[in-house]
């Protein structure tokens, strides 16, 4: 059974770089073809995709976040990791990693494995 686990800081100042790893035990980042994702929830509002990795370490960002995240991946460590540059305050949600298949990315029925989760403030 595939486990993810969010790992990265829990408080970030504004325009800093919010660096989250996820830990993926069970499965391998390097097969099968399933989407190892991310996606975000701030305070009130719905899921929001940030963007995934392919097993083949091909990456996807959402237009309105490209400019400032990248999607990267430790395979010695089974880990992908989000980078999120410049952060404000609209950035402070849950942050969740997920392993989707191609069908269930963008949904909001949290279809596939997913971590629990990790909040992430901005704040000075």
């Amino acid at each position: 059974q595939v486990q993810l686990q969010e790992s990265g800081p829990g408080l970030v100042k504004p325009s800093q770089t919010l660096s989250l790893t996820c830990t993926v035990s069970g499965a391998s980042i390097k097969t099968n073809s399933y989407y190892w994702s991310w996606i975000r929830q701030p305070p009130g509002k719905g899921l929001e995709w940030i963007g995934y990795m392919t097993y083949t370490a091909g990456t996807y960002v959402s237009p309105s976040l490209k400019s400032r995240t990248s999607i990267s991946r430790n395979t010695s460590r089974n880990q992908f990791t989000l980078q999120l540059a410049s952060v404000t305050p609209e950035d402070t949600a849950v942050y969740y990693c997920a392993r989707v298949s191609r069908a269930d990315y963008g949904l909001d029925n949290k279809s596939g494995s997913w971590g629990q989760g990790t909040q992430v403030t901005v704040s000075s």
